[in-house]
Formats: C-alpha cells, structure tokens, sequence
C-alpha cells in the first residue's frame, strides 16, 4: 500500500514509519505545521510541537531513506483545536485537546488530503491497536492512546494503521536506538503542545478574559470569588483562592460550574460521586449504534476514571449508567465504552460528556433492567 506516515519528531512516529517500511509500504513521511509562529512553540523537545520536532522528523525519515515534506495545518489547528479547547473553557466545561486534534486534524483534514493524493491509509505513533476494523487498547497499558481514538469513525480507522500498539515503549526505544534513529531518547510529551508555558490559567485568562463570579457551597452560602469559571474543572481541590477547608475539616472539591452565572460551587468528596454519565455525539466504532442496552466499561479520564456500566445510544448520543460511581466527571470530557470481555480491551465507542445525574437509586433500577 501507500501510506502517508505522520511523524511529529518523536521516537514514536519514527519506529511507525520503520515499521511501515519494513512491511513492505510505499511510505511518504509528513510533519505537520501546527502553529503560525512557530518561535513562540517551547524547546528542549517537551511537547510534540516544539522547535526541534520538524528537524528530527526530517532526519528519521533521512535514515528511513523515505520522501519528507511539511505540511502547514496551522489555521486548521487554531480553529478546530486551539479555538474549540478555549471555547469549551469559557463555557464551563474540561475539553480534551489531544482527543480533538486526533478527530480533526490526524484522521480528518490530514487523512482526506492523504486520500486526494492517493495514499490508502495514515500511519501514526499511536499506542493502540487495530484490526478487521477494531480499535483495541494498547499492550502497554500505561502508554495505551485508545481513549483518545475513540473519537474515529469506521471509516477514518478504516484509512489508519497504528504499528506501535503491540509493544512496550522500552522496546520501542530500543528499536529506534538498533535503527540508527536519534531520537530514541528523545523525552515523551506530556503537555499541551500550544501553551509553551505550560500554565493553562493564565492562557485561558489571556484568550477570555476576567469574568468575575462567586464560590459558592451546597447551600449557596458565597465563600469567596475568583476571575473566571475558566479556571476551574469539576474535581478541584487546589487553587480555589479559599481560606481553608470546610468546617468539618475536609476538603472541598469543585461539584459545579455555571458559566451563565459565573458560579463555581464546592463540595465533599462524596458530591462528587456520579452514578449516570450522560454524553452527545456518539461515535460507534462499527459504524452503528447498538440496537439496545449493552455491557460495557465506561472509561471518563484518558488515564483512570472506569466502572462497568449499561450504555445504550439515545438520539445522537449516548447513556452510560454506572455500576459503580465515578468522581471528577466533567461535561466536554469524553466517556469511552470498551467491551467488558476478559480481556476488556475493546473499544465500542465513545461520546461527549453534556451531563451527569449523581443519585444511585434510579441509575442503579435502570442497570438492573439491563441485566
């Protein structure tokens, strides 16, 4: 086949490239251009977009003996990516930007233009899994990337190959270093690659501005005031400009978020405790809904956050009830539904968190119906 290899300049993407090669593609590599100024991107290769990620892509595909372009989806980032993780801030909720630039940017504007040129499929450096169509965790559990593909439809899997998922990143490293690649040490990125500063708050503060709102307890008592609900995401415990704990002693824990008023409410760590997760476009890995209710474990964090559950697809979206309570489950999150086999590996789809419903006694009547 001919495949198009995205390689941001980590050791990742270049061992997928490798690998590619070795079974036998015709591969193109291609990095992608992410930002308008690209001075402004961090370096000491901290995140996937810095200054020295192009030049080590370009040098892995040297080594590969592959062709290598660049091509700019800088807009396309700030308008799908940058844009929508702003807009979902000011708006109360906790986006997921990696989840989003996998939909937008990997497997749909990068994918349709690899398509228009005549390539088959997209080759990425993610850790997960795929075969025949299905979409399953990665074998190293503690890199697995499959929460946020999840988001692909049948069709953009259909176009993705992702050689890396079946083995342990130290393996991987390895590899890269017996290939000659330089990158094999190269450190992973673990923040957002469009804030250099890593300092979310302040970015967000700078993009919208100071809206200012009150904190308020269970009972609306006011407990103090803060610049914006855009910092703030359900499940906080630091940062929330309080004297102290509560009266008993505990700590308190962001419950709530209103952006039409403002209003940030805290509570215990037992009003955090959802038992429904309610969720907006569903995407179905099959390429459709389940006709009814179906066994799943629901996954609400890229790392952590599951409980079996009873899903089934409601209009566009979809309703995941709980067998046991999640805490820290924040609407603009993506909830995951992965088959609950043995091996509970595989992805059945996923949505976009709108709401929660957070008392077990209805929750738990309608599981028991499913079972």
């Amino acid at each position: 086949m001919r495949v198009l290899a995205a390689m941001s300049g980590g050791v990742d993407s270049a061992v997928a490239a490798a690998r590619a090669v070795d079974a036998g593609h015709e591969v193109v590599g291609v990095h992608l251009a992410l930002s308008a100024t690209p001075g402004t991107l961090r370096t000491g290769s901290r995140g996937c977009c810095s200054k020295e990620d192009a030049g080590d892509a370009r040098r892995a595909a040297d080594v590969l003996g592959i062709p290598f372009y660049v091509w700019d989806f800088a807009d396309r980032f700030k308008e799908d990516v940058i844009d929508d993780f702003v807009a979902a801030y000011a708006a109360g909720e906790t986006p997921n930007p990696c989840l989003r630039c996998n939909e937008k940017i990997k497997f749909s504007a990068l994918a349709d233009r690899a398509v228009a040129l005549g390539f088959d499929a997209v080759v990425t450096g993610h850790y997960a899994r795929l075969a025949d169509g299905v979409l399953r965790r990665a074998v190293d559990a503690d890199k697995d990337q499959s929460y946020v593909l999840a988001v692909l439809t049948a069709q953009q899997l259909s176009r993705a190959m992702f050689p890396v998922g079946d083995t342990p990143k130290p393996q991987i490293r390895a590899e890269a270093a017996e290939r000659g690649l330089a990158v094999a040490n190269k450190p992973d990125s673990h923040d957002i690659c469009f804030i250099p500063s890593g300092d979310t708050r302040a970015f967000l503060g700078a993009k919208i501005g100071v809206r200012p709102g009150a904190v308020v307890d269970s009972d609306g008592q006011v407990l103090g005031r803060h610049e914006g609900v855009h910092g703030f995401t359900i499940g906080q415990r630091k940062g929330l400009g309080l004297p102290g704990p509560a009266a008993d002693g505990k700590p308190r824990y962001v419950t709530g978020i209103d952006p039409d008023s403002g209003t940030v409410r805290v509570g215990s760590a037992e009003d955090l405790r959802v038992w429904t997760v309610e969720a907006e476009r569903a995407i179905w890995t099959s390429g459709s809904a389940p006709a009814g209710p179906i066994e799943c474990v629901a996954q609400v964090r890229a790392h952590g956050g599951t409980a079996p559950a009873i899903a089934e697809a409601v209009g566009d979206g979809l309703v995941a009830r709980l067998r046991e309570p999640l805490t820290g489950v924040a609407r603009g999150q993506a909830v995951v539904l992965y088959r609950p086999d043995p091996e509970g590996d595989e992805v059945i789809g996923s949505g976009t968190i709108s709401g929660t419903e957070r008392e077990p006694g209805a929750s738990e009547a309608r599981a028991d119906a499913g079972r």
